[in-house]
């Protein structure tokens, strides 16, 4: 008789499924104030801080996006911006063109197709320029509440180091991280791991010695 080919949407290992709970809780005691990294206030500060994110960090977004919403408070006048203006807004970020040209796109199709309101779909939200499913993530789960799994660098990382997954490939591994984590952890289960990822699990020298998780016995250091 032919075996029988292991069905990839089978539950995951309820150890594994108990182990990722219990590691959450403990980066809850760690991290009790973790959030979104980016100043904001409202969906489209949010919306649009995250798509400056893309190859820089949130500090140094933070430092620009105070006068540029300050100037371009709304999708409308984001949309009638002058090019060389918002350029020279954006230069301290780098590749201010390309930026400049995904955020005119992003408050034309904001203003035309959805009354200058972001919605709250990631359908809709990935449709806009310069939005992909990370960023989509991002919006859902901190302006509209909708959980979501954020797989940035640090998410990524550190959930391969705890054994949730295999997977470089974020769709992939945020997959797999939901089939760990009940839908409340999502969102600021992810913010959790972006702090341990930055304060101690870091990507060349990680300070394992120094790890609460470790020392509970709760990471495996699959690769470290």
């Amino acid at each position: 008789m032919p075996r029988r080919r292991q069905d990839p949407a089978a539950a995951p290992d309820p150890a594994l499924v108990a182990r990722a709970a219990a590691v959450d809780d403990e980066l809850r005691v760690l991290y009790p104030d973790a959030r979104c990294g980016l100043d904001h206030d409202g969906p489209f500060q949010l919306l649009v801080a995250t798509v400056l994110s893309a190859q820089t960090t949130d500090a140094r977004v933070n430092t620009t996006t105070p006068g540029l919403f300050e100037r371009y408070p709304d999708a409308a006048a984001l949309a009638g911006a002058d090019r060389a203006e918002l350029e020279t807004a954006l230069k301290p970020l780098g590749m201010q063109r390309t930026r400049a040209e995904r955020l005119l796109g992003l408050g034309e199709e904001l203003s035309t197709r959805f009354d200058g309101v972001v919605p709250s779909t990631r359908e809709e939200l990935v449709s806009l320029p310069g939005v992909g499913r990370k960023t989509a993530n991002v919006v859902l789960g901190n302006a509209f509440d909708v959980p979501a799994i954020t797989v940035d660098t640090h998410v990524g990382r550190l959930s391969r180091r705890l054994g949730w997954t295999t997977q470089k490939d974020p769709l992939k591994a945020e997959r797999d991280i939901a089939a760990l984590w009940d839908p409340e952890r999502w969102t600021d289960g992810c913010h959790r791991l972006i702090e341990h990822g930055r304060a101690v699990c870091h990507a060349r020298s990680p300070r394992c010695e120094e790890c609460p998780l470790l020392d509970a016995g709760l990471c495996p250091q699959v690769g470290v």
